[in-house]
């Protein structure tokens, strides 16, 4: 049973990684729309606050529910636990945090939000059963450059990201509705700083990680985000 479910979570690691390169051609062909460039015909919508905190949910409590509901004996070794814990404090930060401090965000299509949780929710339950049930580290892994340099590069997109959200959500004053261009940060040089921040945050998970399952993630992020951040510089440029 235990070789079983360990073929299966590299089996779905690879599904992944097959998803990420059908979503960057599928969205290089045929944009997504969000945020301000959403079509007003773009169907039945949630409030921006409600969306993200419902869609990036199972991220946070999938794994806590895989943890409490089987004996997580990898979690009792520093790696794992800290790999674990590296994937939590972005959903909390994710799920808890930032969609009550969104300004007026604008309604997100109720089809966008269905397919982000069941993402969140695949992801998820790959990431934390792998860690908790199989990922095998020695204990000075933890010093091991691969994931030193994996631990340093997620701690700096993390900080990338939040800050960038913190410009966002810093443009406008109460009132005013016309798009502005962020300036600081990253943002004067990047024009979707918050997306590459989050993708350098997972990149350095998988590093840290040094597993298919986290390489997974981080193709995955970036073939998404990449494409939403282009289509995001042409719609401004």
């Amino acid at each position: 049973m235990k070789l079983a479910e360990r073929f299966l979570l590299d089996a779905l690691a690879y599904l992944l990684c097959a998803a990420a390169c059908l979503c960057f051609v599928v969205l290089k062909l045929v944009s997504s729309p969000y945020g301000r460039h959403l079509s007003p015909r773009s169907g039945f919508r949630l409030p921006a606050r409600a969306a993200w905190a419902v869609q990036e949910l199972p991220s946070l409590a999938v794994p806590l529910f895989v943890c409490a509901g089987a004996a997580a004996d990898r979690l009792q070794r520093w790696p794992n636990s800290i790999l674990l814990a590296m994937f939590l404090v972005h959903y909390v930060q994710r799920c808890l945090i930032f969609p009550f401090l969104i300004r007026g965000g604008k309604p997100m299509p109720l089809h966008l939000c269905v397919l982000a949780f069941m993402f969140c929710t695949y992801n998820g339950y790959l990431q934390s059963r792998y860690l908790s049930q199989y990922a095998v580290y020695t204990d000075d892994w933890v010093t091991d450059p691969r994931f030193l340099t994996g631990f340093v590069l997620w701690l700096i997109g993390m900080l990338i990201n939040i800050h960038s959200d913190h410009i966002l959500r810093n443009l406008r004053k109460p009132g005013e509705t016309e798009y502005k261009i962020p300036r600081g940060g990253l943002f004067e040089y990047i024009s979707a700083a918050n997306y590459f921040g989050e993708v350098v945050e997972w990149c350095g998970y998988a590093l840290a990680s040094w597993s298919i399952q986290g390489g997974a993630f981080a193709l995955f992020s970036f073939c998404f985000l990449f494409t939403r951040a282009q289509h995001h510089h042409h719609c401004i440029s």
